[in-house]
Protein backbone atom coordinates (compact mmCIF):
# COMPACT_ATOMS: atom_id res chain seq x y z
CA UNK A 1 0.00 0.00 0.00
CA UNK A 2 0.99 3.35 -1.09
CA UNK A 3 -0.20 6.45 0.84
CA UNK A 4 0.32 10.27 -0.51
CA UNK A 5 -0.32 13.71 0.52
CA UNK A 6 -0.86 17.22 -1.61
CA UNK A 7 2.33 19.33 -1.10
CA UNK A 8 -0.44 22.46 -0.79
CA UNK A 9 -2.31 23.25 2.72
CA UNK A 10 -5.22 23.33 -0.01
CA UNK A 11 -8.11 21.85 1.14
CA UNK A 12 -10.81 20.33 -1.10
CA UNK A 13 -14.36 22.69 -1.73
CA UNK A 14 -15.26 22.57 1.93
CA UNK A 15 -18.80 23.26 0.23
CA UNK A 16 -19.60 20.68 -1.78
CA UNK A 17 -21.18 18.59 1.55
CA UNK A 18 -23.56 21.31 2.27
CA UNK A 19 -24.69 21.69 -1.37
CA UNK A 20 -27.74 20.26 -2.58
CA UNK A 21 -27.29 17.08 -4.43
CA UNK A 22 -28.89 17.45 -8.26
CA UNK A 23 -29.46 13.73 -9.90
CA UNK A 24 -30.60 12.80 -13.58
CA UNK A 25 -31.30 9.41 -14.54
CA UNK A 26 -33.35 6.87 -16.82
CA UNK A 27 -35.32 5.82 -13.51
CA UNK A 28 -35.60 6.39 -10.22
CA UNK A 29 -36.78 4.22 -7.01
CA UNK A 30 -37.13 5.92 -3.68
CA UNK A 31 -37.53 4.43 -0.30
CA UNK A 32 -38.80 6.86 2.22
CA UNK A 33 -38.78 4.82 4.95
CA UNK A 34 -35.08 3.79 4.40
CA UNK A 35 -34.07 7.42 3.10
CA UNK A 36 -32.46 5.28 0.38
CA UNK A 37 -33.24 6.48 -3.77
CA UNK A 38 -31.76 4.14 -6.41
CA UNK A 39 -31.04 5.70 -9.88
CA UNK A 40 -30.26 3.98 -12.87
CA UNK A 41 -29.72 4.18 -16.25
CA UNK A 42 -26.97 6.97 -17.55
CA UNK A 43 -26.95 8.87 -14.41
CA UNK A 44 -25.29 11.75 -13.59
CA UNK A 45 -25.06 13.11 -9.94
CA UNK A 46 -24.24 17.32 -9.09
CA UNK A 47 -23.21 18.24 -5.89
CA UNK A 48 -21.23 21.95 -5.36
CA UNK A 49 -18.15 20.95 -7.43
CA UNK A 50 -18.84 17.43 -7.34
CA UNK A 51 -19.90 15.74 -10.81
CA UNK A 52 -20.54 11.93 -10.48
CA UNK A 53 -21.66 9.39 -13.61
CA UNK A 54 -22.50 5.79 -13.61
CA UNK A 55 -25.12 3.31 -14.57
CA UNK A 56 -26.54 3.25 -11.47
CA UNK A 57 -26.25 5.32 -8.36
CA UNK A 58 -27.62 4.03 -4.59
CA UNK A 59 -28.07 7.48 -2.31
CA UNK A 60 -28.84 7.40 1.31
CA UNK A 61 -28.88 9.49 3.70
CA UNK A 62 -28.28 9.07 7.89
CA UNK A 63 -30.53 11.02 10.28
CA UNK A 64 -27.79 13.73 10.80
CA UNK A 65 -28.16 14.53 6.72
CA UNK A 66 -24.64 13.15 5.42
CA UNK A 67 -25.74 12.02 2.40
CA UNK A 68 -23.55 8.53 0.67
CA UNK A 69 -23.53 7.29 -2.49
CA UNK A 70 -22.40 4.07 -3.92
CA UNK A 71 -21.97 4.45 -8.29
CA UNK A 72 -21.91 1.35 -10.34
CA UNK A 73 -20.69 1.20 -13.98
CA UNK A 74 -22.06 -0.10 -16.86
CA UNK A 75 -20.63 -3.73 -18.16
CA UNK A 76 -16.85 -2.61 -19.46
CA UNK A 77 -17.15 1.04 -18.09
CA UNK A 78 -16.13 3.40 -15.09
CA UNK A 79 -17.69 5.16 -12.95
CA UNK A 80 -16.58 9.07 -12.63
CA UNK A 81 -16.00 11.16 -10.31
CA UNK A 82 -14.86 14.81 -10.12
CA UNK A 83 -13.93 17.52 -7.71
CA UNK A 84 -12.49 20.93 -7.62
CA UNK A 85 -9.95 21.58 -4.89
CA UNK A 86 -11.08 25.30 -3.31
CA UNK A 87 -8.50 27.90 -3.69
CA UNK A 88 -6.91 27.11 -6.70
CA UNK A 89 -7.89 26.37 -10.32
CA UNK A 90 -7.01 22.20 -9.62
CA UNK A 91 -9.32 19.23 -10.31
CA UNK A 92 -9.28 15.99 -8.70
CA UNK A 93 -10.64 13.37 -10.82
CA UNK A 94 -11.48 9.60 -10.96
CA UNK A 95 -12.43 6.84 -12.05
CA UNK A 96 -13.26 2.98 -11.09
CA UNK A 97 -15.79 -0.13 -11.44
CA UNK A 98 -17.41 0.80 -8.12
CA UNK A 99 -17.54 4.38 -6.98
CA UNK A 100 -18.22 4.93 -2.92
CA UNK A 101 -18.59 8.46 -2.01
CA UNK A 102 -18.89 8.76 1.86
CA UNK A 103 -20.27 12.66 2.38
CA UNK A 104 -19.65 12.32 6.74
CA UNK A 105 -16.08 10.71 6.29
CA UNK A 106 -15.38 13.36 3.08
CA UNK A 107 -13.99 10.32 1.16
CA UNK A 108 -13.92 9.02 -1.99
CA UNK A 109 -13.21 4.89 -2.86
CA UNK A 110 -12.37 3.80 -6.20
CA UNK A 111 -12.56 -0.01 -6.43
CA UNK A 112 -11.49 -2.08 -9.32
CA UNK A 113 -8.96 -0.92 -12.01
CA UNK A 114 -8.97 2.46 -10.37
CA UNK A 115 -7.81 5.65 -11.42
CA UNK A 116 -6.96 8.84 -10.36
CA UNK A 117 -5.72 12.12 -11.99
CA UNK A 118 -4.82 15.70 -10.76
CA UNK A 119 -5.86 18.91 -13.32
CA UNK A 120 -3.94 22.29 -12.99
CA UNK A 121 -6.32 24.08 -15.22
CA UNK A 122 -7.00 21.74 -18.15
CA UNK A 123 -3.65 20.05 -17.94
CA UNK A 124 -2.77 16.68 -16.61
CA UNK A 125 -0.36 16.93 -14.00
CA UNK A 126 -0.30 13.49 -11.98
CA UNK A 127 -1.64 9.97 -12.48
CA UNK A 128 -2.11 6.66 -10.09
CA UNK A 129 -3.56 3.74 -11.32
CA UNK A 130 -4.14 0.44 -8.92
CA UNK A 131 -6.90 -1.91 -8.15
CA UNK A 132 -8.31 0.17 -5.01
CA UNK A 133 -7.50 3.90 -4.57
CA UNK A 134 -9.16 5.99 -1.46
CA UNK A 135 -8.99 9.74 -1.94
CA UNK A 136 -9.74 11.38 1.88
CA UNK A 137 -10.59 15.07 0.84
CA UNK A 138 -10.73 15.98 4.41
CA UNK A 139 -6.82 14.99 4.51
CA UNK A 140 -5.96 15.48 1.18
CA UNK A 141 -4.78 12.14 1.62
CA UNK A 142 -5.31 8.97 -1.03
CA UNK A 143 -4.05 5.67 -0.30
CA UNK A 144 -3.09 3.11 -3.12
CA UNK A 145 -3.65 -1.10 -3.12
CA UNK A 146 -2.34 -2.88 -5.73
CA UNK A 147 -4.47 -5.94 -6.95
CA UNK A 148 -4.97 -8.70 -5.20
CA UNK A 149 -4.85 -12.18 -7.20
CA UNK A 150 -8.57 -12.57 -7.32
CA UNK A 151 -8.65 -8.88 -9.98
CA UNK A 152 -5.87 -10.42 -11.89
CA UNK A 153 -7.93 -9.82 -15.00
CA UNK A 154 -8.49 -5.99 -13.78
CA UNK A 155 -5.37 -5.04 -13.32
CA UNK A 156 -3.98 -6.71 -16.71
CA UNK A 157 -6.59 -4.59 -18.39
CA UNK A 158 -5.12 -1.74 -17.13
CA UNK A 159 -1.73 -2.54 -17.83
CA UNK A 160 -0.90 -3.14 -14.31
CA UNK A 161 0.91 -6.60 -12.68
CA UNK A 162 -1.04 -8.29 -10.10
CA UNK A 163 -0.24 -6.65 -6.69
CA UNK A 164 1.00 -3.52 -8.14
CA UNK A 165 0.29 0.42 -8.30
CA UNK A 166 1.36 2.80 -10.70
CA UNK A 167 1.78 6.47 -10.73
CA UNK A 168 2.94 9.63 -12.76
CA UNK A 169 4.12 12.75 -10.41
CA UNK A 170 4.51 15.68 -12.74
CA UNK A 171 8.09 17.76 -11.31
CA UNK A 172 7.97 21.18 -9.50
CA UNK A 173 7.79 23.82 -12.07
CA UNK A 174 10.81 26.23 -11.80
CA UNK A 175 10.38 29.56 -10.03
CA UNK A 176 7.77 27.59 -8.17
CA UNK A 177 6.41 30.02 -5.19
CA UNK A 178 7.67 29.41 -1.32
CA UNK A 179 6.03 26.82 0.81
CA UNK A 180 4.20 29.69 2.54
CA UNK A 181 2.58 30.84 -1.23
CA UNK A 182 2.11 27.09 -2.30
CA UNK A 183 -1.57 27.57 -2.50
CA UNK A 184 -1.15 29.76 -5.62
CA UNK A 185 2.18 28.07 -7.45
CA UNK A 186 1.15 25.96 -10.16
CA UNK A 187 2.78 22.85 -11.05
CA UNK A 188 3.48 21.31 -7.18
CA UNK A 189 4.47 17.61 -6.64
CA UNK A 190 3.10 15.19 -4.32
CA UNK A 191 5.18 14.05 -1.37
CA UNK A 192 4.72 11.00 0.58
CA UNK A 193 2.42 11.09 3.43
CA UNK A 194 4.67 10.53 6.79
CA UNK A 195 1.68 8.33 8.20
CA UNK A 196 2.57 6.19 5.64
CA UNK A 197 2.16 2.60 7.30
CA UNK A 198 1.82 0.10 4.41
CA UNK A 199 4.52 -1.85 3.07
CA UNK A 200 6.75 -0.63 -0.35
CA UNK A 201 6.99 -2.74 -3.41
Amino acid sequence: MLAFLWATPVQAERADRDKPMNVEADALRYDDAQKVSVFSGRVVLTKGTIMIRGAKVEVRQDPQGNQFGLVTAAPDKLAFFRQKREGVDEFVEGEGQTIDYDGRADSVKFIGNAQLRRYLGSKLNDEFSASVIVYNNSTEVFTLDGAPVADNVASSAAGLAPGRVRATLTPKQEGAASPGKAASAPGLPLRESPQLRGTKP
